[in-house]
């Protein structure tokens, strides 16, 4: 599975470089195995921006993109598109995606992340909860979005990110990106088509696999 998030990756128009960060040894032998480019990295990590920091403090890049290891499906025009997001402002230290929920069980569901954005695509806040509320109960999926976790920080930002103090929010939802929100910092939300499938047990790694096949033309990327 790492293999094919590491080579769907590299797709991505505006990647120089693509890196897997981990703390298991069996996770580097693997990588090695297929030709990748791995580091090891410290194991007391809180979450992946952590350890992504720890890599962006022995390099020079400007921007990273955290990928999450579980999504083999991983859309390379869904990172460039994050990319682009925070490239072409200064000033926008993040950047992540969204897309549109279509099945309404999964505006209830508290393991999909829902996100609610402003008038100008920056992140408002983050939840497990359904949000927004819908008080007059007019059963318009159309206001809900799911999160897709992917990251694009900028570097200096990133550097800053581990000594930022963890807020009741965080800690309460667990959920990283708020810890960004809770200092004051901006996230640009870029939505994309791309329907995130992560895999968190066997059920998921089954679906994939027959997903994998249907959509493997489409990029030219053998199993």
């Amino acid at each position: 599975m790492v293999q094919h998030v590491y080579e769907r990756a590299k797709m991505a128009r505006y990647l120089d470089d693509v890196v897997v960060a981990t703390d298991d040894h069996r996770i580097i032998d693997a990588v090695r195995e297929f030709g990748g480019r791995v580091q090891m990295t410290r194991r007391d990590h809180v979450s992946g921006t952590d350890r992504l920091a720890e890599i962006a403090s022995a390099d020079l890049s400007q921007i990273y993109v955290n990928v999450q290891g579980d999504e083999p499906l991983i859309d390379p025009e869904a990172i460039d598109a994050a990319v682009l997001a925070i490239s072409g402002d200064d000033s926008i230290p993040m950047a992540t995606l969204k897309k549109k929920i279509v099945d309404p069980s999964e505006i209830v569901n508290s393991n999909v992340v829902k996100v609610v954005t402003d008038l100008h695509d920056n992140a408002i806040y983050f939840s497990r909860c359904p949000i927004p509320f819908d008080r007059d109960g007019r059963s318009d999926t159309s206001l809900y979005s799911r999160h897709v976790g992917l990251y694009v920080y900028r570097r200096e930002f990133l550097l800053s990110y581990p000594d930022l103090p963890m807020g009741p929010l965080e800690q309460t939802e667990r959920l990283e990106q708020l810890r960004a929100l809770e200092n004051g910092y901006r996230i640009r939300v870029v939505e994309t088509d791309y329907e995130s499938l992560g895999v968190d047990s066997v059920e998921d790694l089954e679906r994939v696999n027959q997903l994998f096949a249907a959509v493997a033309d489409r990029f030219g990327y053998g199993s």
